[in-house]
């Protein structure tokens, strides 16, 4: 969950300006939570109380709305501030940003990919948006239950049917921009799969340019998850930054879970 969050934050500055290199300072003055980060702290806020389909619903609505500003896409901005509970079909990757916490609340893989199936279906009901969010979490499960880089690579490809036979270096030049979860969620389990440690995954994300927030987000999930730590000048230096609400969920979910050692 902190992996994510703290991939938004270092990719916050990059989304609208693409680096193509791993060299860059990973905190900038200007650095800054986006939507990833608040719907983050929203799905764990709903796995704590309750996790059930409204559940999601309320703590998507009630956070999106306590930081109006976080810069969500249009539609899930929209929803979030209507009095509608329906899903609007979407493939965005917000369904994959989002879904980090659900891949360490549970003890086996089927709870998982039914709870991250849900977690999605509020507003990403599309096949892609689940599907985004299924792969996703089941990375951060897979990580977090020691299954190697190699096991998880072929267990996305042959569950979810991703395809993963390319390098970042081989796409690096020529990734564009792409908010689809089939568009970004591949990328940034790359990201993952390429990396040496946590810091490394996050450099790999934000390099191949793109949706930069959000391809680290969900490759920081992921790269938390397996590698066990966070450094920890860069674990304070987030944490430090954040709301105290943030800290109280973020801190409240990790000792639910067990892994108080993440943040304390």
């Amino acid at each position: 969950m902190l992996g994510a969050i703290i991939g938004d934050i270092v990719g916050s500055v990059y989304e609208w300006h693409n680096l193509k290199t791993k060299e860059f300072p990973l905190f900038r003055d200007d650095c800054f939570f986006t939507d990833d980060t608040v719907m983050t702290i929203a799905s764990a806020d709903a796995l704590m109380h309750g996790c059930k389909n409204d559940d999601f619903i309320d703590a998507y609505k009630k956070w999106g709305q306590l930081y109006p500003n976080a810069g969500y896409g249009g539609r899930f901005g929209s929803w979030i501030n209507s009095d509608d509970r329906e899903p609007y079909n979407s493939w965005g990757n917000g369904s994959a940003m989002r879904v980090s916490p659900v891949g360490c609340f549970y003890d086996s893989l089927e709870q998982v990919l039914a709870k991250a199936r849900e977690s999605a279906a509020v507003s990403h009901n599309h096949p892609e948006g689940i599907k985004g969010a299924q792969a996703t979490a089941a990375c951060v499960y897979w990580a977090l239950h020691g299954k190697s880089q190699a096991s998880i690579r072929m267990l996305v490809e042959d569950r979810f049917g991703y395809d993963l036979n390319f390098s970042l270096d081989g796409i690096r030049e020529t990734y564009q921009f792409d908010v689809s979860c089939q568009g970004s969620v591949p990328q940034a389990i790359a990201a993952f799969l390429e990396s040496s440690d946590y810091e490394d995954t996050v450099r790999n994300a934000i390099s191949i340019g793109g949706d930069s927030d959000t391809i680290a987000a969900i490759a920081g999930g992921i790269a938390e998850a397996f590698y066990k730590e966070i450094p920890p000048h860069i674990k304070d230096t987030v944490m430090s930054s954040l709301p105290a609400e943030f800290r109280e969920v973020v801190t409240g979910f990790y000792v639910r879970c067990g892994l108080e050692t993440h943040v304390l």
